[in-house]
């Protein structure tokens, strides 16, 4: 491609409204690239500290010592403060209700709001992937669109059309649609990739959940049991 059609003097030579597509596309390419580093970032962590605590957890650790362990520190994420919470909320009412189902109720609740929390988390800035991946390529339709007709309508005022009139107008005009699908294509790959990450880490969570309740569920009936015992000698 010979120096005059370069992408820098053909983005010069289109219309105002062009360059304003070509300009808005480009931004939107490099916002999608940094949100893509942030969360691939984000859940390969997440992964990392969901595995840690797993194998702590599953153990055979003291869930008492587990949990002054956690406590301690000042930043919590994932599973590890779906626990905390849970079992922060156990105690509470462990100290203050005798029925076994109010006590799991109110547990439950305490670890559903912290996983609410995490899937907020994990899922930020995948709604911005999803919405670059859906409209680049039309705002770039959109560019080549009222570039060629630009083109054509200034092709249509001389009385002989060459080529070499021609092209230059269309190849400015078709550059938008090549920078709406150079925008739109890894959003869309990243933002798949990503909502399956947070679909299988929230599914973790859950099942984490589930267990954890069940392991208290036990421990508040045994407690119960040992009360009633007590009283009855």
């Amino acid at each position: 491609m010979s120096s005059e059609l370069s992408f820098f003097d053909l983005f010069l030579q289109a219309s105002l409204l062009v360059q304003l597509v070509m300009i808005l596309l480009l931004l939107t390419s490099i916002v999608s690239w940094t949100f893509i580093f942030q969360r691939s970032k984000a859940l390969s962590s997440a992964n990392q500290e969901m595995r840690k605590f797993e194998d702590r957890f599953w153990s055979g650790a003291d869930l008492n010592r587990l949990y002054q362990e956690l406590s301690a520190r000042k930043e919590l994420a994932g599973m590890a403060n779906v626990f905390v919470s849970g079992f922060k909320e156990f105690v509470r009412l462990s100290k203050t209700v005798t029925s076994a189902e109010a006590i799991m109720e109110g547990t439950h609740r305490a670890m559903r709001v912290s996983l609410s929390r995490e899937v907020d988390y994990l899922e930020n800035h995948l709604p911005f992937l999803a919405t670059a991946g859906s409209i680049s390529p039309y705002i770039g339709l959109f560019g080549t669109v009222w570039g060629i007709m630009n083109a054509f309508i200034a092709l249509g005022e001389v009385q002989q059309a060459t080529l070499a009139m021609v092209a230059p107008g269309i190849a400015e005009a078709l550059i938008a649609t090549a920078m709406g699908l150079f925008a739109a294509i890894p959003s869309v790959i990243a933002y798949n990739r990503f909502s399956h990450q947070v679909e299988k880490l929230e599914s973790s969570y859950v099942n984490f959940m589930e267990e954890f309740s069940s392991i208290l569920h036990r421990q508040t009936l045994a407690t119960s049991t040992e009360n009633r015992v007590r009283e009855k000698v």
